[in-house]
């Protein structure tokens, strides 16, 4: 099958995930599997694959995945086991284009989340282990000036705003009077760019979070500098 060049999201997809929402449990989707397979995964993977060369392009360390176990595109299943939100199956679909070097969801990462209420994009690292979120922050402490270069990108803030919970009090080790102390707070390192819901149906789509993701480049340098990846 040749890679689509621009690819979007269907209403049926956004409608299967409504009903998903209201019959969130094993029965039903084991009876309508085959359903959320045509209209939700296998529109997913098409849209991941229209993502490959644009990565290879601008991100040629990042990966588009277009497998259905274990590529870009994340479970459906949730993992209840220490949530006390028992539901099995996630109402979004979420795709994740990982660094090659990545272990996990917690690696830095270009992210694609869709539902039938919101769209938006995001890029950076999302709750990183102790010792890539030590090393973030040591660089923030260590070269402001980058950092504010990096943030204050004109493309970058065009599309993108900080997220992510926050610690109350300064990490351990870092000066609490630190000009940049807000930021070496941050237990995520995420940047968010919400999108038009209707957007996501548009064969353009595929364009559109290909712009964002270029205007995320800055960040995502300066991350993978602080962990010891290639961009």
């Amino acid at each position: 099958m040749p890679v689509p060049r621009y690819a979007g999201f269907t209403p049926e997809s956004l409608s299967f995930l409504e009903e998903l929402g209201a019959n969130n449990n094993r029965e039903w989707f084991r009876a309508n599997k085959s359903r959320y397979e045509e209209l939700v995964l296998d529109v997913a993977l098409r849209f991941i694959q229209s993502m490959q060369d644009p990565l290879a392009e601008f991100a040629p360390h990042f990966v588009a995945q277009a497998t259905r176990i274990g590529g870009s595109l994340m479970r459906v299943y949730r993992d209840t086991r220490f949530s006390n939100n028992k539901l099995p199956y996630k109402t979004n679909i979420g795709i994740q284009f990982r660094h090659e070097q990545a272990k996990d969801v917690h690696s830095p990462g270009f992210y694609v989340h869709v539902d039938p209420e919101q769209v938006f994009v995001g890029v950076g690292m999302w709750r990183p282990d102790s010792d890539p979120l030590r090393m973030i922050r040591e660089r923030i402490a260590s070269k402001p000036a980058e950092w504010r270069r990096t943030v204050g990108d004109r493309s970058f803030r065009r599309q993108f705003s900080l997220g992510g919970e926050s610690l109350i009090r300064p990490p351990r080790g870092f000066d609490k009077d630190h000009e940049l102390i807000d930021d070496i707070k941050r237990k995520s390192f995420i940047a968010i760019a919400n999108i038009e819901l209707m957007e996501c149906l548009s064969p353009k789509f595929q364009r559109k979070v290909e712009t964002a993701f270029r205007s995320g480049t800055p960040y995502m340098r300066f991350l993978c500098k602080a962990v010891g990846v290639p961009f």
